[in-house]
């Protein structure tokens, strides 16, 4: 799981279900006359002390019913899209959606069926109105879809095994024992015997160097460069398959090693290369 993919308005829907589960405790009765699944307890105790716990119904149709729906749409936003499990042929996420507009449905009803409404009724249902409202306008609205917690800002530059955070994943670490493929800047391992500093022999047929293609629409000056991603993006394979092979999450520097036409070649952290084609709003390093 990753709580960097949440959004806006999955806060929004953790703060309503936290709302709600207060008001299951609250009184749910305003006052010594009530009707339907609370009828019982009235004779048999004091108003006052009648909660959504007093009754079975009540409290898995509304409360627990919206608390649940909340819980399994922030799971399925947290972790990855090929993890997402279905239930009854829907997403684990439009799943919890159902829920909690079930929630509120049936909390608007229990509100008009009683005849002296107390807060916890009251409470619960502006919770789960809030519940299924953001559950729904999630997708639907820009404002809701930011990421809830940021990108952090690229570290500045310094030497490769100081500072607080050394290592693979920061913008303009270098290293100094062996410089490698995956840092700007770094001299890449000879191939086939080849000296650093001299270029690979030009095959003047094919006109670059011998054995290597240029990638379509790559800008003949594009140099690599770190960049993190606002929300979890899927990472595609080169060779254009619809699956993706990795899952690029927020809070993580990756490196750009080529870019094609509005798509960039990124490297992972275990050394895996992908299509990232959406780049929207990535933060560069």
């Amino acid at each position: 799981m990753n709580i960097r993919s949440l959004t806006r308005g999955d806060g929004v829907v953790i703060g309503a279900a936290v709302l709600l589960f207060i008001a299951s405790f609250l009184s749910s009765t305003g006052g010594p006359e009530c009707s339907g699944p609370l009828a019982k307890y009235c004779e048999a105790q004091d108003y006052s002390s009648i909660n959504a716990w007093s009754s079975v119904s009540l409290l898995m149709s509304v409360y627990l019913a919206g608390v649940i729906g909340a819980a399994i749409i922030v799971v399925s936003r947290a972790l990855p899209q090929q993890q997402v499990r279905k239930v009854a042929g829907l997403d684990l996420g439009q799943f919890g959606v159902a829920l909690t507009v079930f929630a509120a449905w049936t909390a608007f009803w229990s509100l008009i069926d009683a005849p002296s409404a107390g807060a916890g009724l009251i409470i619960g249902l502006i919770a789960t109105l809030i519940l299924a409202g953001g559950a729904i306008a999630t997708p639907l609205l820009p404002p809701l879809k930011a990421a809830l917690i940021g990108a952090p800002k690229p570290q500045p530059a310094t030497p490769y095994g100081a500072g607080p955070n050394p290592g693979y994943g920061y913008p303009g670490a270098q290293q100094q024992a062996s410089q490698g493929y995956g840092y700007p800047g770094a001299q890449q391992q000879p191939q086939g015997g080849q000296p650093h500093g001299q270029q690979a022999p030009v095959d003047a047929t094919a006109g670059g160097p011998a054995g290597a293609t240029a990638a379509a629409g790559a800008p003949a000056d594009f140099a690599p460069f770190w960049f993190a991603v606002p929300v979890a993006r899927p990472l595609y394979g080169e060779d254009g398959a619809p699956a993706p092979i990795a899952e690029l999450a927020p809070g993580t520097w990756y490196l750009a090693v080529e870019q094609r036409g509005q798509a960039l070649i990124a490297q992972t952290q275990d050394g895996r290369r992908g299509v990232l084609q959406d780049t929207t709003g990535i933060q560069r390093g």
